[in-house]
């Protein structure tokens, strides 16, 4: 059960109404996920969705790269909705299932590339050490993706720790009630 009232959709201010239509516009297509709890505040729910469209929509990564960065990161947080979302959309893009069930058990998965294997480990060690990737894999990282990429990859992992948290501390429920992801 949700921590917030639902904001009844019929009933919208106008703020609110000006964030669902952009929402719907978008490639999104809907309102749903982390977007219904930041209804109750939809100028900061406009500006959030806004990074998150630049990222996943326009961002410099190829898609299954971006998916890997924020399926580790929903894996990290047990967010249950952002795992049951972005893995469809990581797989949809091209990335192993075999890397997902593995990223599931919080097991290091046998990668089909390098890019992969930096990405995790980038994203992996930010997670785990006070935000921030190592020396070496940082410059790993630099040198594969470039400044824009490494910039994006920590991007990916600060936007979606903030939305794995709406999901989390607001309760936003998997359809159907599952909970893909073990504790």
């Amino acid at each position: 059960m949700a921590r917030l009232p639902n904001v009844d959709l019929n009933n919208l201010t106008k703020d609110q109404e000006t964030f669902r239509d952009k929402l719907v516009a978008s490639p999104r297509g809907e309102i749903r996920g982390p977007f219904l709890p930041l209804l109750h505040h939809p100028v900061l729910g406009d500006l959030i969705q806004q990074v998150g469209a630049q990222l996943r929509f326009k961002g410099v990564l190829p898609g299954k790269l971006s998916e890997l960065a924020i399926i580790i990161t929903a894996r990290h947080w047990t967010a249950q909705y952002e795992w049951f979302a972005h893995r469809r959309i990581a797989e949809t893009e091209g990335l192993n299932p075999a890397i997902c069930d593995a990223i599931a058990e919080r097991r290091i998965p046998a990668f089909d590339s390098d890019e992969e294997k930096i990405v995790f480990e980038f994203v992996t060690e930010m997670l785990n050490n006070d935000l921030r990737a190592s020396d070496i894999t940082f410059a790993t990282a630099l040198e594969r993706f470039g400044p824009d990429g490494v910039v994006e990859i920590n991007s990916l992992c600060g936007f979606y720790g903030l939305i794995g948290s709406v999901l989390n501390n607001f309760d936003v429920e998997v359809p159907g009630g599952e909970k893909p992801l073990k504790p």
